[in-house]
């Protein structure tokens, strides 16, 4: 399964569904990182030094850093979306379905209602 780290934006319960789903998820808070306002580009650097996958909500800033930063582990830019096990369940099959995240960037989008 994939190794991420969440920002600090991304919604708990959905880290969570992700950890019932067999994801090594590291957030923000568990890595002594939470409340200090880290820079996005510093919160890509901490990921690719834990060779992890950042999940975000933050989307514009972090699609211009896949853009800019040419070696990374992965970035995956999320809508905000309240069901959070939907949220997990579609970061999941998104996922699985590629060998590496390296240098790849996802968009999981909310379902249009």
């Amino acid at each position: 399964m994939a190794r991420f780290y969440s920002n600090e934006n991304f919604p708990l319960p959905a880290v969570n569904a992700l950890r019932v789903l067999g994801h090594d998820v590291l957030t923000t808070h568990d890595a002594g990182n939470s409340g200090i306002a880290i820079p996005d580009e510093e919160v890509l650097a901490f990921a690719v030094a834990q060779d992890r996958s950042v999940l975000t909500l933050n989307r514009k800033h972090f699609v211009r850093l896949h853009r800019e930063v040419a070696e990374h582990c992965g970035i995956i830019v999320c809508t905000v979306d309240a069901d959070f096990a939907g949220q997990a369940a579609r970061i999941h099959t998104a996922v699985i379905r590629l060998l590496s995240l390296r240098n790849e960037l996802i968009r999981i989008n909310r379902p249009v209602a």
